[in-house]
């Protein structure tokens, strides 16, 4: 049982949490992701992560806090929503780009987000507080712990999902050495739904949870850095030339999905209905223009000129 003074400065943490523009805010006590570290460990075994080595590197950070923050007591997630008011345009000639490019790079603005938000709570606890904030930025299993601190479940696609908004968020974190009291995970609710596996283009979602990232269009497309794409199972690329929604966009829990409020995350004139035609004449000095700032500078001029040749020959 965790003292009433403990519980308030919760409570007053998830109160400052909403007021800064977060969808939720969830607490996890601080600690080793046993199951998780073994699914993760069978995953890598399988070369599901593709080229991704990375992920093979610190694991005993990526599933123990405690060991990436020492003296760590507790985990805060919070979701952050980008999901745009625009729709993209619809037609094949259209190179798609995946909604969360298409404002500001998540990393800048969730990470300034998260340091509000802790410098908050250093203050509530007198100056003293000793810990990190994270935005898919080092080896911190978000899904896991946004899971465990009752902000969702993993849904059959893998991504976090929640009843009340869907999927269409960030997630980030902040690992401290304060204690407080944690949340409890809530329960499944895909259940007989297959409408994530049944339309992926690429057959990616293998087995309900199951991702295989070499055939994941968003990894393709922004994670393999190869000159030229694998042959692609399934339908291909399509249209898509950074990132892919299929997963997302069909999804039931997605229709309570409301606009973000974040300036920043708000659409770059061209991102939801430029033509494929046209991201083709697109040159390094009007990449470097339209994307500064940009998620999407991360596969880097000739990764997205190589996605846009391989998806023009669909």
């Amino acid at each position: 049982m965790y003292p009433a003074q403990q519980r308030d400065l919760a409570r007053r943490l998830k109160e400052r949490a909403l007021e800064l523009g977060f969808l939720a805010c969830g607490i996890s006590e601080a600690g080793p992701l046993d199951r998780e570290a073994r699914d993760l460990e069978a995953w890598l075994s399988r070369g599901l992560h593709g080229t991704m080595s990375w992920m093979e590197n610190h694991f005993d950070k990526r599933v123990d806090p405690t060991v990436l923050v020492p003296g760590a007591r507790s985990v805060i997630s919070v979701l952050h929503n980008y999901y745009p008011p625009e729709e993209p345009a619809g037609g094949p000639e259209v190179g798609r780009i995946s909604r969360y490019a298409w404002g500001d790079d998540y990393h800048l603005v969730l990470k300034e987000r998260l340091r509000e938000l802790f410098g908050w709570l250093d203050e509530a606890v007198g100056g003293r507080l000793e810990g990190r904030v994270f935005t898919d930025s080092a080896p911190v299993m978000d899904k896991a712990w946004a899971r465990r601190s009752g902000l969702g479940w993993i849904g059959k696609h893998t991504n976090l999902l929640t009843k009340q908004v869907g999927s269409w968020y960030f997630i980030g974190e902040m690992i401290v050495d304060v204690p407080l009291p944690p949340d409890g995970p809530v329960t499944d609710h895909c259940g007989s739904c297959t409408r994530c596996i049944d339309a992926c283009p690429t057959g990616a979602i293998t087995a309900p949870y199951q991702l295989d990232a070499n055939r994941c269009i968003s990894y393709l497309t922004i994670e393999y850095r190869e000159d030229e794409l694998p042959e692609i199972p399934g339908d291909g690329l399509g249209n898509w030339i950074y990132g892919c929604d299929v997963c997302q966009e069909v999804c039931p829990w997605n229709r309570f999905a409301s606009p973000t409020t974040e300036p920043r995350y708000q659409t770059r004139e061209g991102l939801p209905d430029t033509t494929l035609d046209a991201w083709a004449e697109l040159d390094v000095e009007e990449f470097r223009e339209l994307f500064r700032g940009s998620a999407v500078k991360r596969t880097k001029y000739a990764g997205l000129m190589r996605n846009v040749r391989a998806a023009g020959k669909r």
